[in-house]
């Protein structure tokens, strides 16, 4: 998940009322939400790096070990409508903390875990901490700084994504190969708990001020505008994380990497990751259409020829600098076309980003884990890159779509 400055750089319908702080005093607030998101991104996806090992740890299969990626994401999926309305009068300071409080938590259970169900419980809390941080706090940009500086505030927010999987998914597969997964998880809850020092110190009291009701998210949900991203974000997310999910299995199986170097690999994709997530938050300002496009093609590509040029070390890098790249613009992409089709309700946009993407990025795990434990990991990729044709193949139709709409309310004047 991500963003970049195209996305919510004002501040609808209300930007003269109490922001919270003067630039200066807002900025540490701004870098704790930052390293809070990235503590929830990094907890989220750690599992990528270190799934073998989980699944031997606890003698169950890569696929079965791929639950640790399906549940967050379901558990988000309902999170993110649920806690944002059933907490829309608490202040969002204290909710922010609690949130961060229970992230720390899931994961010094995940390291402890005796059996892997309380691992799957963890990965459970984690989901419901996903949901509610994300539905809050990324929309908080423009209650920390001035109205000048909201735009960069929301540029900085969202940069924790792609440093999530750049610094995170890398850093946390070298310490499981030195000292084992559960020593990641370990340190990832000591990262936590130092997040929440930072958002008690820094963040100012925040009183709920719009109140997110079902019957609003309702009214969003009927629109074609949101059908449309709902469509294209299902689409493309299920084919990156049914592929990704399961890329360190294809990188030991197919390609013959250690472990050594598929850090280093992973740590190339997050690199070409935040460059995409970048572009792709220039492009989709100006041609929103072929961004998200260009994006899924570039993991369908890659994807695609995995299996025939990622046998060798420097074919799968090549693939996975493209896939990076690909997939670093979708977040930014799909939460523009939700922010479009939600125009003056940031937070509704935000909770079903939130919802939709976490939502699929369960149940791109949970295929992908079924299609690996009865083939092979080439299969998954192939099948990933399949899916990513046909979002491409979305994209056109919703654009001639548009055409035609156009060209009708044009011929009837």
């Amino acid at each position: 998940m991500g963003s970049t400055s195209s996305v919510s750089t004002h501040t609808p319908g209300g930007s003269r009322s109490s922001t919270a702080g003067t630039p200066r005093a807002g900025w540490p607030a701004v870098v704790a939400v930052t390293l809070g998101i990235f503590s929830i991104v990094t907890t989220e996806i750690l599992p990528i790096g270190l799934l073998t090992e989980i699944g031997a740890g606890f003698t169950v299969s890569d696929g079965a070990a791929g639950l640790t990626m399906t549940m967050p994401g379901f558990l988000a999926a309902v999170a993110a409508p649920a806690v944002t309305v059933a907490t829309a009068r608490v202040d969002r300071r204290l909710m922010l903390c609690a949130l961060t409080g229970l992230l720390a938590l899931a994961n010094f259970l995940a390291a402890a875990a005796p059996a892997y169900w309380l691992v799957l419980v963890s990965r459970v809390l984690v989901g419901v901490v996903i949901g509610g941080f994300w539905s809050i706090g990324v929309g908080l940009a423009e209650r920390l700084v001035a109205p000048a500086s909201v735009g960069r505030a929301t540029a900085v927010i969202f940069s924790a994504v792609p440093l999530g999987s750049v610094l995170g998914v890398p850093a946390g597969t070298f310490i499981g190969e030195v000292a084992g997964w559960r020593t990641a998880f370990v340190v990832m809850g000591g990262l936590t708990l130092g997040v929440l020092l930072m958002l008690l110190l820094f963040l100012p009291p925040l009183p709920a001020r719009r109140v997110t009701r079902p019957g609003v998210l309702r009214g969003a949900l009927r629109g074609a505008g949101t059908r449309g991203a709902l469509l294209l974000t299902f689409l493309v997310v299920l084919a990156h994380f049914g592929a990704y999910t399961y890329v360190t299995p294809f990188l030991e199986q197919v390609t013959g990497a250690g472990p050594a170097r598929i850090t280093v690999f992973l740590l190339v994709y997050g690199v070409a990751g935040i460059a995409g997530n970048f572009a792709g938050g220039v492009l989709v300002g100006r041609r929103p259409r072929a961004a998200f496009g260009l994006a899924a093609g570039a993991i369908a590509a890659a994807t695609l020829l995995l299996p025939v040029l990622g046998r060798g070390s420097s074919g799968a890098v090549a693939l996975l600098i493209v896939w990076g790249v690909g997939y670093g613009a979708v977040p930014v992409c799909s939460q523009t076309w939700f922010a479009r089709a939600n125009p003056g309700a940031p937070e509704v946009a935000s909770v079903l980003f939130t919802a939709s993407f976490q939502a699929t990025i369960s149940m791109g795990a949970l295929v992908g884990g079924s299609v690996l434990d009865r083939t092979s990991p080439s299969t998954v990729m192939v099948l990933g890159g399949v899916t990513a044709s046909l979002m491409v193949v979305a994209v056109c139709l919703t654009g001639s779509s548009c055409r035609r709409r156009r060209a009708g309310v044009a011929s009837e004047g």
